[in-house]
């Protein structure tokens, strides 16, 4: 289950993208997920999907690899078409009695499918071609403005990087629990729903409890270190931005409001 997921995962790479700026790459997905929610055409879609397979054949990433990090997200894709399907009132495509099918609900639900797959996509892409370290420098420096007002930039930055790290740690360790409660005999399939709920109690309960542990395990280690937030830390790397940072910002984001603006006909 923990190899199968890639979202929280760094693949480390020697590539144009991986040599990015965290900060130019954090900008471009937030930006991008913007826009994607403001896309209402098709052809829209399309240029910008064909954008990001570039960016991926540029991060040396194989493009199975990128498509996993929509295994996750599969039931909430289903479970999106299936509202569309059923309650979207026009003209239908098939009816059995009070259920109706409709072609404007078909379109629309495969219309979303689509924009949250090129969401995940562009988010996964982030996490593949950037370290836990750098994504959380990126984070900081792009929050350090507000600082001033008492915002805690490094705390939440520290926060989302590790939130994003242990998405496949958590995952391995659930799939590990259940494999360990199938060998004792423990089928989670059998029953009702309400059963199943029920079967779900030893999978989740270990997994709850090893998860706290290894949050405490976490905060000894860190206040072990010395670890006291971003008061008066020094920083191994800086970051810097060169010419190709800002060329690459200006050009992608040149490419995403130019999709955004375009009249496309559909």
């Amino acid at each position: 289950m923990g190899r199968s997921v890639v979202i929280g995962q760094y693949v480390p790479l020697d590539s144009p993208i991986h040599r990015l700026d965290p900060r130019v790459k954090i900008l471009f997905v937030g930006i991008t997920v913007v826009a994607l929610f403001f896309m209402e055409q098709w052809l829209a879609f399309l240029s910008l999907g064909l954008f990001l397979l570039v960016l991926t054949f540029q991060a040396h990433l194989p493009f199975g690899y990128v498509v996993r990090s929509l295994r996750p997200v599969l039931i909430l894709l289903l479970f999106t078409l299936v509202l569309h399907l059923f309650f979207t009132p026009g003209r239908y495509l098939f009816e059995y009695g009070p259920i109706h099918i409709s072609l404007e609900g078909l379109e629309r639900g495969l219309f979303i499918i689509v924009r949250l797959c090129l969401l995940v996509v562009c988010t996964a892409l982030l996490t593949l071609t950037t370290s836990p370290v750098e994504l959380t420098d990126g984070m900081e420096y792009l929050l350090s403005p507000f600082k001033r007002w008492g915002f805690p930039a490094h705390e939440l930055a520290m926060m989302m990087t590790i939130a994003i790290r242990f998405i496949p740690t958590l995952l391995e360790e659930a799939d590990r629990i259940l494999k360990a409660q199938k060998a004792r005999g423990m089928d989670f399939e059998a029953g009702g729903l309400v059963q199943r709920a029920k079967n779900l109690v030893p999978l989740l309960v270990p997994l709850f409890v090893n998860s706290f542990k290894r949050a405490e395990d976490l905060a000894i280690a860190m206040e072990s270190r010395c670890y006291r937030g971003g008061v008066g830390r020094t920083r191994l790397r800086v970051l810097k931005m060169r010419t190709k940072d800002y060329v690459f910002l200006f050009t992608s984001l040149a490419i995403v409001i130019l999709v955004q603006l375009l009249p496309f006909p559909w």
